[in-house]
């Protein structure tokens, strides 16, 4: 199944790209949501390489899954691969600059099922597919708008 999403937002490329892999921050983030993230690359790289084992609750399950930054074109694109033992997927992030001040952020996520359980579920969300599709595009939209915010707002220095 593949979902796509599409935003510009109000800042510099250079400026969305540095919030896009600011993969501390995303593991603060994940830590006080109650998710478990560990970083698994040993020794710690950073950049390309870079990985983490997940581990959050869904539908009332624990959930564990790997994620590895497959590439990084800074400050265009930023590829991120994981899966778990019953799915996988990938999730290309592409930025174009549409003028000094503003970027286009284009999200594309897909994923495959490994087991019969998740091709069934996967073939429930197809069914659902206006409405997922709906769901992925506002999470994108509100996450660009956050980041949008972060960075309109003055530092303190």
């Amino acid at each position: 199944m593949k979902l796509t999403a599409k935003e510009d937002i109000e800042a510099p490329i250079d400026e969305v790209f540095a919030q896009l892999t600011d993969f501390e921050g995303f593991e603060r983030a994940g830590l006080r949501r109650g998710a478990h993230i560990q970083r698994t690359d040993l020794p710690r790289i950073s950049g390309v390489g870079q990985t983490w084992q997940v581990g959050l609750d869904y539908r009332g399950k624990r959930r564990v899954f790997s994620l590895r930054l497959q590439a990084m074109d800074r400050p265009n694109s930023v590829h991120l691969t994981g899966g778990s033992k019953s799915m996988e997927g990938e999730m290309i992030v592409d930025l174009v600059p549409l003028s000094r001040r503003r970027t286009r952020v284009s999200v594309a996520l897909e994923v495959k099922a490994k087991t019969l359980a998740s091709r069934i579920f996967l073939q429930s969300l197809r069914l659902a597919k206006g409405r997922v599709t709906q769901g992925f595009s506002g999470r994108v939209k509100a996450f660009m708008a956050a980041i949008e915010d972060r960075l309109a707002k003055p530092t303190l220095g």
